[in-house]
């Protein structure tokens, strides 16, 4: 079974400023996806791009982080863990290298789940792997995940 997911992303050129380097160009953007609120982009601050809108990396490990917590509650609820709270506080790990190109080289889950006295935590701290595993983003990117658990009984 395939699905596809569409996105149209617009880009148009802006007057420089003339203390701007002559070949700069603007790195915002905005995507539409169909009947969801436009999404302004640009680079990250390091890269020339401004900071106040998400970048590509951003919205990367956001993807990663949504999808692995999507996964982990489909396997807690097939399990029967009853989960109360779930709080990532995630972190990916780019490399740039000399010639300009680079690659995420790792992305860091530091889940914090909180679940019923009820639960079996040994189960809810293994079902991360299993997480992982499903994870639509995860399958499709070539860096490791790591996973940091904190499971903790209500």
């Amino acid at each position: 079974m395939q699905h596809i997911f569409k996105a149209v992303l617009n880009w148009t050129f802006k007057e420089k400023s003339k203390d701007s380097p002559k070949r700069f160009y603007s790195k915002s953007h905005s995507i539409v996806i169909e009947g969801k609120e436009l999404l302004e982009v640009s680079a990250a601050k390091n890269f020339k791009g401004d900071p106040s809108l998400y970048n590509p990396e951003d919205l990367l490990l956001s993807s990663l982080t949504s999808c692995h917590m999507m996964s982990y509650m489909y396997c807690c609820s097939i399990n029967k863990i009853d989960v109360i709270s779930y709080t990532d506080q995630s972190e990916a790990c780019l490399e740039v290298n000399s010639d300009g190109s680079g690659q995420i080289i790792k992305v860091i889950l530091n889940p914090t789940v909180i679940i019923s006295s009820k639960s079996d935590p040994n189960l809810a701290k293994e079902l991360h792997n299993k997480a992982n595993e499903l994870c639509f983003i995860a399958n499709s990117c070539k860096f490791p995940v790591e996973h940091h658990v904190t499971i903790i009984l209500e």
